[in-house]
């Protein structure tokens, strides 16, 4: 992967939406960790299927069918290589990230699990990584345990060690959190979690589409990521899995393509990734996600990385000057794109109202991340996230926009 910088008007050339006008100012698009926008070449190949070569896949001997598929496989293949998947057959398509982690729980889980059995989560969690768990708890008896974060936004690596005593069966964490942009140190924490015996579960929702993911160098057990989060597709998600534990878990879903033979009272399950990929799947969107993958491999992962880092140093540079605004999160240094912030008096849904009016798109709620807003201390914050298109003039123009925001509610 290319260390040189990629060029900045080429890349904002490839997005159409950029070009949109909101409250008649030009869109300045401060939400990609809600979902990334998309560049021409993923909607192109999406249409270009649909136009002239949708079909259902695996089963048809026609023309269409075996275009289809080949075009269904080859996204595979572009996904595995993005993370470096030793075998593209590890990579099972889902819906998205939750579904990948709902098919976890649903599949490992049940067959390895049992009363008593501890899962290692963290504090800085979406809920697509703390429901799933909370309800196998619950139906199966287990116990969860938390490893919090630092006074200054950290996994603590301290507070782990000290949990890994007790033998969990699995560490599930986040290596980015959504809110706090924490990059979390993934490959200790999965190298103590072997070391105690656990599996781990990796989320890698915002790590795939920011940073350089390599999950053989990770050694991850599973990794987990959605397309929407990397300028592909909505509706479409992929769950890494290494072989052998793929090959010992049970299928997820029943219904076609999952199986070899049925009878009518009982059937044999495909080969992995079939098995776990019941019933017609999301065939234009594995071709836009595996079209996306190759558009981020292309401009460079330690590329994209760099850029993101200098926009989140700007960032929290440009923010620290308003006077009553708490940004959440560790040193950019740690971090990736993101500014979660609070201004004193203000609700975050007003700041964002504001600030669409000034064409600024940033998101304010609880991110699907209730539990860390409560370690904070705030109910809601309001979220600015950055990617590959975004600029430091557009960081310039929400600072801008805050200011405005504090001239209106005086």
């Amino acid at each position: 992967m290319t260390k040189m910088p990629f060029d900045q008007n080429s890349v904002r050339a490839d997005f159409p939406i950029l070009e949109r006008e909101i409250a008649n100012k030009k869109l300045i698009y401060l939400d990609s960790t809600a979902t990334a926008q998309k560049p021409n070449v993923v909607i192109d190949a999406m249409d270009e299927f649909y136009r002239h070569s949708n079909a259902n896949i695996h089963r048809g001997v026609h023309t269409l069918a075996e275009e289809a598929t080949a075009m269904y496989e080859k996204a595979r293949g572009q996904v595995a290589s993005l993370i470096n998947a030793a075998s593209a057959r590890e990579v099972i398509f889902t819906r998205n990230t939750t579904e990948s982690i709902n098919l976890i729980a649903k599949t490992w889980g049940r067959e390895n699990l049992a009363s008593g059995d501890v899962i290692i989560l963290t504090e800085m969690e979406h809920h697509s990584n703390l429901v799933p768990w909370q309800m196998l708890a619950e139906e199966q008896d287990l116990v969860l345990e938390f490893v919090p974060v630092t006074d200054d936004y950290l996994f603590d690596m301290d507070a782990y060690r000290k949990l890994l005593v007790l033998k969990p069966k699995l560490v599930a964490f986040t290596q980015m959190s959504n809110v706090l942009g924490t990059i979390t140190p993934a490959k200790e924490i999965i190298k103590l979690a072997h070391e105690a015996g656990a599996l781990t579960l990796v989320d890698g929702a915002q790590s795939v589409p920011h940073l350089p993911v390599d999950v053989q160098d990770l050694d991850a057990d599973f990794l987990v990521f959605s397309a929407h989060k990397m300028v592909g597709p909505s509706g479409i998600g992929a769950l890494y899995g290494k072989m052998d534990l793929l090959n010992a878990m049970p299928p997820f879903m029943g219904g076609g393509d999952m199986i070899k033979t049925v009878h009518l009272r009982s059937f044999v399950t495909n080969q992995v990734p079939y098995k776990f990929e019941a019933g017609t799947p999301a065939i234009a969107e594995a071709v836009g996600f595996g079209v996306a993958a190759e558009y981020l491999q292309n401009l460079g992962m330690d590329a994209v990385e760099a850029h993101e880092h200098s926009l989140a140093e700007y960032a929290l540079e440009r923010l620290a000057e308003i006077p009553s605004l708490t940004v959440f999160g560790p040193s950019a240094e740690h971090k990736g794109g993101v500014a979660s912030f609070v201004m004193e008096g203000l609700h975050p849904h007003d700041i964002a109202q504001i600030l669409d009016g000034e064409g600024i798109a940033v998101r304010a709620g609880h991110h699907c991340a209730q539990p860390l807003h409560e370690v904070c201390g705030v109910k809601a914050t309001t979220r600015a996230s950055f990617y590959i298109y975004n600029t430091k003039e557009e960081i310039d123009a929400l600072v801008e926009g805050i200011y405005k925001v504090k001239e209106i509610f005086g």
